[in-house]
């Protein structure tokens, strides 16, 4: 290139098109993420009423599908078992749903409703039961708090990490209840292995393993596509709201976990279950550093990986959780697990054992029953309803969901753009690279416990 020359070389011209191609590449592969302030979308706020003792509790369904519809049938049942809460009001976008919805619960038609918001102002319901596609969580939630409703926001507990933060502070200013919905933080092996760790029963922790696999042999989340369903009767425009903008597709409608406009698949449907009540065990905080990794193997019809496993680093210790939808055998082989400096907690269907560090060869070690009294998912619900009562914090209440939902979400982005992502727990913010690891030759002074001896 001649010198003043405005021109550049083949080479340049070659790195710059390579560099705007990628640039294109990881526009499109990346969802927009960025902050965007979510407002309430409703002109007043419903009275709250005090939930006496005795009071029944009446809820609202947003979202009345798999997930939604049979919540409501366990309620139903509930409310005639106990008489404790009623379903009082349903909504979703799909009328065949809707309907499928008011004669389980037996509700007039003036309690069914196409917009959720509808729903929301009336004044009869307590609280709200969501359960739709990720991309509408945060919006959602924040409508029904900033209504004076509380709110049972199944998991994951959104979308993005912005939208996590944004529930949070929601719940904080507007004071309602809010439970994210998985389940498995309400099972009692959890709250008794966070008391051994707390009592330093396994010493410093160390890290920990944990897995959700399936066998699938057609593809996970191939749910039946309602031949009922099309542009007449599922508000699709409302439905894809703020997701990107396709004409309409029933394979999506009905089967949306597999693409990335509306899931995290395996990260956000699956281990949300698994590292919430890890984290719960092993003490909540946000994670420094993730990377993730995986691929579509053998199911060809998604956008989401069949198998796929992320490491969540945290200040102190790390998860790692890989899973597979295309062998189930990693629940077998890949038990729960968590290590510490002086023992390990290797959980079971029913408990768990504490193994000291150095037990002999053959020690069973201590074996620690807790198995739950009621299915977990009525334990996870009944805990929602107690917290509307007597206005406490729930098992999985917003600040511990943000906390697993930056490292959801993290690892679902390290995954897509192919490089590890860090968080820096100070600023809330992503950052692109992360506090330098500690040294301890690197700081020139000896070290805190003096019988490490410094390395040649």
């Amino acid at each position: 290139m001649e010198p003043n020359s405005s021109k550049p070389s083949s080479s340049r011209r070659d790195f710059l098109r390579r560099a705007s191609a990628a640039t294109t590449v990881a526009a499109a592969l990346t969802p927009a993420l960025s902050a965007r302030p979510i407002k309430p979308s409703l002109s007043a706020r419903s009275a709250s009423r005090v939930i006496g003792a005795n009071d029944r509790i009446n809820i609202g369904m947003i979202g009345v599908g798999g997930n939604g519809f049979g919540n409501l049938r366990s309620f139903v049942a509930q409310s005639e078992e106990k008489k404790d809460l009623q379903i009082v009001a349903v909504s979703d976008v799909y009328t065949v749903r809707k309907e499928r919805a008011r004669s389980t619960a037996k509700l007039e038609q003036k309690d069914v409703h196409h917009d959720y918001r509808d729903l929301l102002a009336k004044p009869d319901v307590d609280g709200v039961f969501i359960a739709t596609p990720d991309h509408w969580h945060a919006q959602m939630a924040i409508d029904s708090m900033a209504a004076g409703k509380d709110v049972y926001l199944q998991k994951p507990m959104t979308y993005t990490i912005d939208e996590a933060r944004q529930v949070t502070e929601a719940a904080a200013r507007y004071k309602r209840i809010l439970q994210v919905g998985s389940q498995h933080l309400s099972d009692p092996r959890w709250q008794k292995a966070r008391e051994v760790i707390a009592a330093g029963e396994i010493g410093e922790l160390l890290w920990a393993q944990t897995t959700y696999s399936r066998y699938s042999r057609d593809g996970e989340w191939n749910y039946y596509v309602d031949e009922e369903g099309t542009p007449e009767n599922i508000d699709w425009t409302r439905w894809l709201g703020t997701a990107p903008k396709r004409p309409f597709s029933a394979e999506r409608y009905f089967r949306w976990r597999k693409y990335w406009d509306y899931s995290g698949g395996i990260a956000t449907d699956l281990f949300y279950h698994r590292l919430g009540p890890m984290l719960f065990a092993m003490g909540a905080q946000f994670p420094s550093r993730v990377s993730s990794s995986g691929g579509i193997y053998v199911q060809k019809d998604r956008e989401v990986p069949d198998t796929y496993s992320t490491t969540v680093e945290f200040p102190n210790f790390y998860i790692t959780l890989s899973s597979s939808m295309g062998n189930a055998a990693g629940n077998k082989f890949f038990p729960e697990t968590i290590y510490g400096h002086k023992g390990t907690i290797a959980f079971t269907d029913t408990g768990f054992t504490v193994l000291p560090e150095g037990a002999p060869k053959g020690s069973k070690g201590k074996e620690i029953s807790a198995e739950p009294a009621l299915p977990i998912n009525r334990l996870h619900t009944d805990n929602y309803l107690g917290c509307m009562r007597n206005r406490q914090q729930t098992a999985l209440n917003p600040d511990l969901g943000y906390k697993i939902m930056v490292a959801i979400r993290l690892g679902v982005d390290s995954y897509r753009e192919g490089k590890v992502k860090f968080f820096d727990a100070v600023t809330q913010k992503v950052t692109d690279r992360g506090a330098a690891r500690a040294s301890y030759e690197g700081d020139g002074k000896n070290p805190p416990d003096s019988k490490y001896k410094k390395r040649a």
